[in-house]
């Protein structure tokens, strides 16, 4: 860091900030990513190195997520604005006017079995509501918001990394059970879709989530799992007969790669190939990209897959 950044030009090592703030190195290196705070510099050998300024604003952090405040709400504020909270002098934007949910109750119970290493009881208890609700509403009432609370819950340091781990593989290895006990769609009529996601993007509890609502709409799916090169996504589309290139994207991507990626998987698709994309990356947000139908969420997908019909329903009826 320079001296505009910091005019004391002092900074501290990521192991430094954990012991002085509390707040874990892992919690730090998420926030960075997904909040874009801090912004630590590099020193000699490459490692981070934090200013004292930033590290006076990670202390203010951490006395408000104690009182109760959520990092999602905190993180990226100025630091007058959180002077002002702390001292009750103003308060932020409620969670239901900035889009955020408040974390629901029900769902405790299943942040509870993960931080008491009940490995058992969490398989058996999402195999229930699994079994009770069906499918799409296991997907849209239960893991979508789940996922959040976990994230969440890490990002604070109260979940470790290797029980998040465990949420997610054992609520994929339960979609992939559902969504195989289902019917096969019948030949035509319906999307040949192909999931993946691009070789930055490790995340595949989104992708498996689109591929059951989609499966569940009838459309013929095909899945790469994660981290493929876009030349491959083309040529597997074109392998497959894909009407869809269906995407997802995390909060942790970076714009730059997402816009590239888009833009080169556009000119290497034939033009019949619609592509969907959807997920927590800002740069969905903040731009739109010819031939691109952003998702903006699960239940976006009924709409995609019911004008995807008309318009080829339309088509048909235009050859003939």
């Amino acid at each position: 860091m320079n001296s505009r950044d910091d005019p004391s030009g002092l900074v501290l090592s990521i192991a430094a900030v954990e012991r002085d703030t509390g707040i874990g190195k892992d919690t730090l290196r998420v926030w960075e990513r997904r909040y874009g705070f801090p912004v630590p510099g590099r020193d000699a050998h490459g490692e981070r190195a934090y200013p004292i300024a930033q590290v006076e604003k990670l202390r203010l952090i951490k006395r408000l997520m104690d009182q109760g405040h959520r990092p999602g709400r905190i993180v990226a504020q100025s630091m007058e604005a959180l002077q002002h909270l702390s001292r009750g002098e103003a308060s932020l934007q409620s969670s239901d006017e900035a889009g955020i949910l408040h974390p629901r109750s029900d769902l405790m119970a299943y942040i509870v079995m993960l931080q008491t290493q009940d490995h058992q009881g969490l398989q058996r208890e999402l195999l229930k509501t699994l079994s009770q609700d069906g499918l799409q509403r296991f997907v849209t009432d239960v893991v979508a918001p789940l996922t959040a609370m976990v994230g969440d819950t890490w990002a604070r340091g109260d979940l470790a990394v290797h029980e998040e781990h465990l949420y997610t593989e054992c609520v994929m290895t339960l979609m992939r059970q559902a969504i195989l006990a289902l019917p096969k769609p019948a030949n035509g009529g319906e999307p040949s879709v192909l999931l993946t996601t691009f070789p930055q993007e490790a995340h595949g509890l989104g992708l498996l989530m689109v591929e059951s609502l989609l499966t569940l709409q009838g459309c013929r799916c095909v899945s790469l799992g994660t981290q493929t090169p876009v030349r491959d996504i083309a040529q597997a589309a074109m392998a497959h007969r894909a009407d869809v290139v269906a995407l997802s994207f995390s909060a942790n991507m970076k714009p730059n790669p997402v816009v590239d990626g888009l833009t080169e998987l556009n000119l290497l698709l034939p033009a019949s190939s619609q592509i969907w994309v959807g997920g927590q990356a800002s740069a969905l947000r903040r731009r739109q990209i010819e031939r691109v139908v952003v998702l903006h969420d699960l239940n976006s997908i009924t709409d995609a897959v019911n004008h995807w019909r008309r318009h080829k329903a339309a088509s048909v009826h235009a050859a003939t």
